[in-house]
């Protein structure tokens, strides 16, 4: 799947819900249906900074493609993080520096975030692009 479409897919869940209340228990679910992380990258190195809860992210390179795993110590980042994973993963380097990430603000996720957390999700953004600019870089 493209990463526009992925993300229109993300927007039309969304918009089954009426309230934001419904949304945060979808992102619970979400984050509970987060593929888990290899135990090996739960470490220091792999912590995004700037994050109010611990977040882990490993990026891996496989036929061209970056391919994102992470986990979080809290229920709401792993639901944004599994969001953010389903864009950006299985798409190449330069696709991933240039996603716009759109579907965030149409489903309204970055105003109904506190400021810690709307700084968290900045951050993972961040760390996926920077992780697909090392990718290029290298030849990817």
């Amino acid at each position: 799947m493209t990463l526009p479409e992925t993300e229109t897919q993300i927007i039309s869940e969304f918009a089954m819900f009426d309230d934001w209340m419904d949304k945060y228990n979808y992102l619970i679910e979400l984050g509970r249906t987060l593929p888990v992380i290899d135990e090996q990258y739960k470490t220091d190195q792999y912590l995004i900074t700037g994050c109010q809860s611990k977040v882990w992210l490993h990026a891996a390179l496989n036929d061209g493609k970056v391919v994102f795993t992470a986990d979080s110590d809290a229920i709401i980042t792993k639901g944004i993080v599994n969001l953010l994973i389903r864009v950006l993963s299985d798409q190449t380097p330069e696709e991933i520096m240039q996603a716009r990430m759109e579907f965030i603000d149409r489903i309204g996720l970055q105003e109904h975030l506190s400021p810690t957390r709307s700084n968290g999700l900045s951050s993972m953004i961040k760390q996926m692009k920077l992780y697909a600019t090392v990718f290029k870089m290298k030849g990817a």
